[in-house]
């Protein structure tokens, strides 16, 4: 029987990268961040993994992960932790001297006493693309100083059967090697990317046969049978729907939406409208026959391809590639966020099975 890798999450969220690992067979210690709401939902979906809140911001706090980990008796096969670095972002201000950006030092501090055999770190595009990459040379620096070889590639989501359009750079580094971990290759192309429908076609519509949205219930019947092996796929451990709870849009957004035809965003809107919107997804709703756009963290602006209103949770969550037995906690606006500042868990999947190619069992 072949070993059973552990796995500790840094600024683990609601824990997608580490959910894939814990999909790939790998033993789920710890989770570590600073939102209470997320730390439920990870403690809850990742087995008997442990779940605790520590300023990161805060080395000396390292010492209580150092401990926890020791107390427990347990070798680390792996660290996996999507730092905030919101300084090299597109989606905002670029700041090189926000202090988040130098937040995966706690992850170089902990590889650096815990000697992991690998470190799984996750990022913005901005880290390889803005100035120079000087992002990601700092990150490969600091790790190579502590004897780690990192290897960063961008990743494009729908390449790897993800549904949605999300780029972004993860650095794989291994300890005390001169091998360069390789990247699993895609495994579709254009034509054949996961869509909209595909995703979430099977989930109750949360409409009256009068037009009329609705909230839903807390737990729901799937409006369809499986058609397709990506649904097939999220539902293999669940019988019911939850988090699909529906926002019933005030009518001028459910005139405007209702104006937009799929595929488009507020630009199409009749030209006295147009004006009133500023922001670039303004108003934009989903395509039925192509992945969505980038999930965010709840902003309101992206709607669904055939319906008056935003996703849910669960058809955002659907997008992001968490299988439903992944229950969010928290309330409404927090599982939004959980989901929008995940890793897809299918990603975090794809590199796990590739990585355990490298670890020594």
């Amino acid at each position: 029987m072949s070993k059973k890798f552990t796995c500790v999450d840094m600024f683990s969220g609601a824990g997608g990268l580490s959910r894939g690992f814990y999909d790939a067979g790998y033993d789920i210690i710890l989770g570590v961040d600073f939102d209470e709401a997320a730390l439920k939902t990870f403690k809850e979906n990742h087995g008997n993994a442990e779940a605790i809140k520590l300023d990161l911001y805060d080395h000396s706090n390292i010492d209580k992960i150092v401990s926890l980990i020791k107390e427990k008796n347990i070798e680390l096969d792996v660290l996996v932790g999507g730092p905030p670095c919101q300084g090299f972002s597109i989606a905002g201000p670029r700041d090189m001297n926000d202090k988040r950006n130098s937040l995966y030092l706690a992850m170089v501090k902990l590889a650096d006493r815990l000697k992991p055999q690998a470190v799984v770190l996750e990022n913005v595009p901005g880290m390889v693309q803005t100035n120079g990459g000087i992002g990601a040379k700092r990150i490969i620096q600091d790790f190579k100083e502590i004897g780690y070889k990192m290897t960063p590639k961008l990743l494009y989501a729908p390449d790897y059967g993800i549904p949605q359009i999300r780029r972004r750079v993860f650095f794989v580094g291994l300890r005390d090697t001169d091998n360069e971990f390789e990247f699993p290759e895609a495994i579709l192309d254009k034509e054949n990317y996961i869509t909209c429908e595909d995703a979430i076609g099977d989930l109750p519509s949360l409409q009256t046969d009068e037009g009329e949205i609705i909230y839903g219930e807390e737990i729901q019947e799937y409006a369809k049978p499986v058609e397709n092996d990506y649904q097939r796929k999220m539902r293999v451990n669940s019988g019911v729907v939850l988090n699909h709870i529906g926002s019933i849009p005030i009518e001028k957004t459910k005139k405007m939406i209702s104006l937009v035809p799929e595929g488009k965003n507020y630009k199409a809107l009749p030209e006295e409208y147009r004006g009133l919107y500023k922001y670039n997804e303004a108003l934009t709703r989903y395509h039925s026959k192509k992945p969505s756009l980038t999930i965010n963290t709840g902003h309101r602006s992206h709607f669904h391809y055939k319906y008056n209103r935003i996703p849910t949770v669960r058809e955002s969550a659907r997008l992001q590639s968490f299988p439903d037995d992944f229950i969010f906690y928290g309330n409404k606006s927090q599982q939004y966020k959980q989901v929008g500042n995940a890793v897809p868990p299918i990603l975090g999947y794809v590199l796990a099975t590739k990585l355990k190619e490298y670890l020594r069992g």
